[in-house]
C-alpha cells in the first residue's frame, strides 16, 4: 500500500483526486492540506509515497518546500504538481516531478498522473526492479546490484558480475523504489549498503568489497552515510578502536 498527500487549498479539486483514488486501491489518501508547516510536518512523519502540490500560492515557495522534503528523508515522495497555468514547468521538470496537472482538473489527466506513479513505483519488499523501454523489458535481481550512478537523464547499474546495464531514466527515479539497503550518498551515486567495506570520512569516500570501487559522498547526504556507518557498526562482531 502506498500513501498520498494533497497540499491544495481548492476543495473541488482534492475532492477530485480523492474520487479518482478510489480507482487505485493500493494507493490510499492520508490527508490534505493547505499549510506550510502542518503539510511538512505530516509528510516527514507519515512518509507518503506521492505528493500532489499546488503551485498557485497555497504555500509559499512551493519548490523550496519539496526540495526541503528531500532534504529531510531518506526516501523522499514523487511529486505531482497543480496549477491553473504552465509557468512552471521549467521548475518541474528542474525538480523532477513526474508530471504537471493543469486547472481545471480532468479525470483522464489526474488517471495518468497515478497510471505514470504506479509505473515508477515497485514494492519496496521485492528483489526485483524492472527496467522498460519501448517494448524491452529488463528485470534485475536487486541482491546483485552494486551502486547506480548518474550519466545525465540517465542511470547506470553497476553489477556484482562486473556489468554495466543503462537505464533511461534519472537516478531520483530509482532512490524512490528500491529497497532500504540502497542509500543515496551523492548526487550522482545511490550506494547498496550490503556491499560497503570501508568508510572514510576523511577523503569522502565509501569502498565496495566488489571490485574495490571507491564512491564519492557530499555532505549533503551525510545523514545517509551516518545511516549506513551505524548499521554497520552495530552488526560487526569486534570493533577495535
Amino acid at each position: 500500500m502506498k500513501n498520498c498527500f494533497i497540499i491544495e487549498n481548492c476543495q473541488e479539486s482534492i475532492q477530485r483526486i480523492e474520487s479518482m483514488l478510489g480507482d487505485f486501491p493500493d494507493i490510499s489518501l492520508i490527508g490534505s492540506s493547505s499549510d506550510r508547516l502542518d503539510a511538512m510536518n505530516i509528510i516527514l512523519k507519515e512518509n507518503p509515497s506521492l505528493v500532489f502540490l499546488n503551485m498557485d500560492g497555497t504555500i509559499e515557495r512551493p519548490f523550496e518546500f519539496a526540495s526541503e522534503i528531500m532534504r529531510y528523508t531518506s526516501n523522499p515522495p514523487l511529486f505531482i504538481a497543480i496549477s491553473e497555468t504552465t509557468d512552471h514547468a521549467y521548475q518541474v521538470i528542474k525538480h523532477e516531478f513526474i508530471d504537471y496537472l493543469l486547472k481545471p482538473l480532468a479525470d483522464l489527466d489526474i488517471r495518468k498522473s497515478l497510471l505514470s506513479f504506479q509505473n515508477k513505483v515497485v514494492d519496496a519488499d521485492s528483489s526485483t526492479i524492472c527496467l522498460k523501454s519501448y517494448k524491452d523489458f529488463q528485470y534485475l535481481n536487486t541482491d546483485d546490484i552494486l551502486f547506480l550512478k548518474a550519466d545525465n537523464n540517465t542511470t547506470d547499474f553497476y553489477m556484482k558480475d562486473g556489468s554495466v546495464i543503462g537505464a533511461f531514466k534519472t537516478l531520483r527515479t530509482f532512490q524512490d523504489v528500491l529497497p532500504k539497503n540502497f542509500l543515496r550518498i551523492h548526487k550522482s551515486y545511490i550506494i547498496n549498503s550490503d556491499y560497503v567495506s570501508r568508510i572514510q570520512y576523511g577523503k569522502c569516500l565509501c569502498t565496495i568489497s566488489e571490485n574495490d570501487f571507491r564512491i564519492p559522498f557530499t555532505k549533503t547526504f551525510i545523514e545517509n552515510v551516518e545511516k549506513m556507518n551505524n548499521a554497520l557498526y552495530d552488526s560487526s562482531v569486534l570493533s577495535l578502536n
